[in-house]
This record gives structure tokens, C-alpha cells and sequence, in this order.
């Protein structure tokens, strides 16, 4: 009789967790309703946006000075006039493709340095230092001597990106190597993957959160340094990017144009995270377990 309570208890627990597991996988697998997703993600942003504008048009008349603070509607002028000139896209082309071939130039150069670092002990010693002291430097020092070696022209604006991001990818491919567990590398050699193939199939996969912090910050470096280097490298065959326009705008002393040219830089950095970055976090982590939709 107490055998057969127990079997029974152990039936009843067995089926107490099977149905947790598959309440969990159900949790996983669904799809959020849209009108979740409007509540949850794209109104809190638009909110901030309207409390941004509904500031700024209280205190444009307390400023009372367009050329300090110009008014929302003189900023919108201004976007409407370069959009109808056929510029406003340029702006924005010119840089992000600078901005992505550059970061593409730093993922091939950071990877296999992160690599090095994170697996040969005297490589580590030696530059390690090094790359946490170039990923603290601000991008802007790089500028001068940059167009000293190079001159004023599209290799000096790729040689600040990738002094600026290489640093913080190889870094972050670093601390991810790092935060691998043992278990999964002598797994890896006792199936057969070792060398190369342990660095394919073992390292990088297990390392890919932090990897992706680091591109994600490495993608952040590469837009600053070269808003910095725009800025600062003023010459007309280099074209007009949005840190020249920036710096065209404050030579000119227009505020309104100021104000588009922050609005754009502003604009294209959050977009290449929202349709890049973020996604590709989100699926690393959720691959691992780390995020689960409720």
C-alpha cells in the first residue's frame, strides 16, 4: 500500500514539473499581442518625445533668444529646407556609410586581436594594458595626428574609427572568452575540438554576450570618432557628413541647423542600434536562456 502511494506521489510531481516545463516553453514560444508591444514599446519612446517637444515649446519664449534656443518650428524649417534641396539624405549617407565600413574594418582587426589577448598569456601581459588604456582615450585626440600621417581625406576618418572602436570589440571579445566555463572547453577537446575548431565551435559560441557587448560599444566609438573627426577635418572633397554639417552650422552661428545636425547624429545612432544591435542581443541571450518573453 505505502509502494503504491509512493509510485503515485512520484507520478503526480513527475507531471507537476512536465506541465511547468511546458507552461515555461509556452511562455517562450508565444508571440506577444500587438497591442502589447504599441504599450509596452512604442509608446513609452513616443511619450518621451512629445514631453521633449512640450518642454522645449515652454522654454523658447522664456529664452527669447533664437540664437541660443531656436523654436521647434524653426528646427523643422530647417529639415523640411534641406530635405527639399535633396541634402538631408546625403548628410546622413555620407556618414553612416564611413561610419559602417569603418566598423566593419574594426570587427576584422578587434576579433582575432580579442583572441590573441584572451588566449596567450604574454600577449595579455603585454597589450593588454594597452587596449583598456586606447578604449579610455577620447577619440579626439586621434584626429590631429591622423591628418598629420594621412592628410585630409577618407583613410584619415577610417584610421580614427578603427583607433577609437578596435579596443572596445577586441575587449569585449576579451571578457566574454573569459566568462567561458572550463567544462565547456574540456568538453570541446575531449570530442575533438581543439585549435581552430575549438575556437569555432566552443569559444566564440560560448563567448557571444559578451562579444556582442562589445561590438554593441564598439559600434558606439566608431559613430563618436567619426562625428569627432568630421568635425574637426574640414575639407571639400571629403563631402559633407553630418559632423561637417554640425560644424558648418556653427560656424555659420544657425542654431536651428545646430539643432537638425544633433537631431540626425542623435537619430542614426539609435536606429543602427534598435535594427542591429539590439535585435542580434536579444537573440544571443534568449539562445542561452538568459531572456524569456512573459
Amino acid at each position: 500500500m505505502a509502494s503504491t502511494d509512493t509510485t503515485k506521489t512520484v507520478r503526480s510531481d513527475a507531471g507537476s514539473v512536465e506541465a511547468g516545463l511546458d507552461a515555461l516553453e509556452s511562455g517562450v514560444v508565444g508571440r506577444t499581442p500587438l497591442r502589447q508591444t504599441l504599450i509596452g514599446k512604442v509608446l513609452p519612446p513616443v511619450v518621451a518625445v512629445a514631453v521633449i517637444l512640450a518642454a522645449w515649446a515652454l522654454l523658447y519664449p522664456v529664452v527669447d533668444n533664437p540664437t541660443k534656443l531656436p523654436s521647434p518650428a524653426a528646427v523643422g524649417d530647417a529639415f523640411k529646407t534641406a530635405w527639399l534641396k535633396g541634402d538631408l539624405l546625403g548628410y546622413i549617407w555620407t556618414s553612416v556609410s564611413r561610419g559602417l565600413l569603418g566598423f566593419a574594418f574594426a570587427v576584422l582587426i578587434g576579433t582575432p586581436l580579442g583572441l590573441l589577448v584572451a588566449r596567450v598569456r604574454f600577449v595579455r601581459a603585454a597589450i593588454g594594458p594597452l587596449l583598456s588604456g586606447l578604449q579610455s582615450l577620447p577619440s579626439v585626440a586621434w584626429v590631429p595626428p591622423a591628418v598629420i600621417w594621412l592628410g585630409l581625406n577618407n583613410s584619415m576618418m577610417y584610421a580614427v574609427i578603427l583607433l577609437g572602436a578596435v579596443p572596445s570589440v577586441a575587449n569585449g571579445l576579451v571578457a566574454g572568452v573569459d566568462q567561458v566555463s572550463p567544462l565547456f572547453l574540456r568538453a570541446g577537446r575531449t570530442l575533438g575540438a581543439t585549435g581552430v575548431r575549438g575556437i569555432r565551435h566552443v569559444t566564440l559560441p560560448a563567448a557571444l554576450p559578451g562579444y556582442v557587448a562589445g561590438l554593441k560599444q564598439g559600434w558606439a566609438f566608431s559613430w563618436r570618432s567619426l562625428m569627432a573627426a568630421e568635425i574637426i577635418a574640414n575639407y571639400p572633397d571629403l563631402g559633407v557628413g553630418l559632423g561637417q554639417l554640425l560644424e558648418n552650422a556653427r560656424t555659420a552661428a544657425d542654431m536651428a541647423m545646430v539643432f537638425e545636425a544633433i537631431a540626425l547624429i542623435l537619430f542614426v545612432g539609435i536606429a543602427i542600434d534598435l535594427l542591429i544591435f539590439s535585435p542580434l542581443e536579444r537573440r544571443v541571450l534568449r539562445n542561452r536562456g538568459l531572456l524569456v518573453k512573459s
